[in-house]
């Protein structure tokens, strides 16, 4: 029998947030510093790159964690309640949409190249085709839950019978499968589409667009806290 003291899904996600932030606020911290240097030598390319690797791990962790909530309970991460209701405005499939990444390169680094602005023009229109098949993916997911019995079924639950309850439990079996599914997708998506960004750029260049994504993010993060502070009713 579970603990009834453990920590459920959604708490274990917020703390492990928590602590995943102060992480991203720490590499932040370097890429400023690094960013502040102007030598090109060696050693300092290879920093760089260091550092790059260390920020695209650090997302990557984010996502395994946040996907294993999401096997527990696909619900929660969808809602995501461990953010601030700016943040959630934010939200495309319980994440960023990756055209916005591609955003955050244009206002983060002001000398692209002809070449490297060719690029960034082409990975843009493969990223937005790409977030229009996974739009659509979610939207036949979404579509699908009306055109099944599950509606009927949820609207009767008070009354619904041994065989009815059965097919509610596959029916939402099946439509958590899918929205994983859906969510795995837009992940690898603003994943593929990060990486690809930074390998157009130089290090120099990476390192000013993920100095760009870090502040953006702890930014938003910190005007919705307080956003939502002071929306609270007095006590």
């Amino acid at each position: 029998m579970a603990n009834s003291n453990e920590p459920n899904s959604r708490d274990r996600f917020e703390a492990f947030y928590e602590e995943w932030l102060a992480g991203q606020q720490a590499i932040l911290n370097q890429l400023l510093l690094v960013a502040a240097e102007t030598a090109e030598k060696d050693n300092d390319c290879e920093r760089r790159r260091s550092l790059i690797e260390q920020s695209l791990s650090h997302y990557q962790r984010y996502f395994e964690e946040r996907n294993d909530i999401a096997s527990d309970d696909v619900f929660v991460v969808f809602s995501s309640p461990w953010l601030s209701s700016l943040e959630r405005a934010y939200l495309w499939i319980a994440g960023y949409r990756p055209t916005l990444i591609l955003r955050l390169v244009e206002s983060g680094v002001a000398d692209l190249s002809p070449e490297q602005a060719r690029r960034m023009d082409r990975l843009k229109a493969e990223a937005v085709r790409l977030e229009q098949e996974v739009s659509e993916a979610m939207a036949a997911v979404q579509e699908s839950v009306a055109a099944r019995p599950l509606v009927a079924l949820v609207s009767r639950m008070g009354r619904a019978v041994d065989g009815e309850v059965s097919a509610i439990d596959v029916a939402m079996d099946r439509l958590r499968a899918e929205m994983v599914g859906v969510l795995e997708s837009a992940d690898a998506l603003r994943g593929s589409t990060m990486r690809r960004a930074i390998e157009v750029l130089s290090p120099a260049q990476a390192v000013k667009f993920l100095v760009a994504a870090a502040e953006f993010q702890l930014r938003i993060r910190r005007w919705g806290q307080q956003r939502d502070s002071n929306r609270e009713p007095a006590v």
